[in-house]
């Protein structure tokens, strides 16, 4: 019989359109380089699922979100826009309002069929900018909607969640250094190991010692 080998760490990331991981993954690797960072791109409407049946430890979110039994960090807002093709009526201002939209078929979902229709001139998506400019395209344009709430996006996981790697990823997006890791095994393998060194006894206690010995 072979023993089972304990299971290799890893923490399970997703996110919502829009949201980018680069630098905080790019921190990730440089402290925890035998730890897997795995992420997964979800929907909004995706965004609570994949932390309740465990397929991702936690999820950048777009709020609102349902928090019973997840513990939430708000971290930033984002500006709305309009979303539209680069010969609609829009483009040709800097900011517009909703009521300037009114008459215009307004679209929320982002998916290929919205964007398609977007493109043709049929519809506008109202969206974040982060996800305007994640998705851009040559024949759209957007711009900000002066009179629109902004929306929020938070970082998200579950209370009883017993992943140790969770609170050293937190730590890492609210900018902790690594001086600071909160995981106690990372921080004695990252540790210098000190020799331990012989007290030398005080001045005076040598001089006595050789002018006993002299006797």
């Amino acid at each position: 019989m072979t023993s089972e080998q304990p299971a290799r760490p890893v923490l399970r990331v997703a996110f919502v359109p829009g949201v980018t991981l680069t630098k905080w993954r790019t921190i990730w690797q440089e402290r925890f380089p035998r730890v897997p960072l795995e992420v997964q791109e979800v929907s909004q409407a995706g965004q609570r699922s994949v932390l309740d049946s465990g397929e991702a430890d936690l999820c950048f979110a777009r709020l609102p979100l349902e928090t019973d039994e997840l513990h939430l960090i708000r971290l930033y807002d984002e500006v709305p826009v309009a979303w539209v093709a680069k010969d609609h009526a829009v483009a040709a201002v800097e900011d517009v309002g909703l009521d300037e939209l009114a008459d215009e078929n307004c679209l929320t979902e982002v998916n290929p069929h919205a964007i398609d229709l977007v493109a043709a001139g049929e519809a506008v998506l109202l969206v974040p900018l982060s996800v305007a400019r994640s998705q851009s395209r040559r024949d759209l344009t957007y711009r900000p909607i002066r009179d629109a709430e902004p929306t929020t996006v938070g970082l998200a996981w579950r209370v009883d969640n017993p992943n140790d790697l969770i609170a050293e990823f937190i730590g890492i997006v609210r900018g902790r250094t690594a001086n600071s890791s909160r995981t106690a095994r990372e921080r004695a393998d990252a540790a210098p190991k000190k020799q331990a060194r012989t007290p030398r006894p005080a001045p005076s206690q040598r001089g006595r010692s050789r002018g006993r010995r002299s006797r």
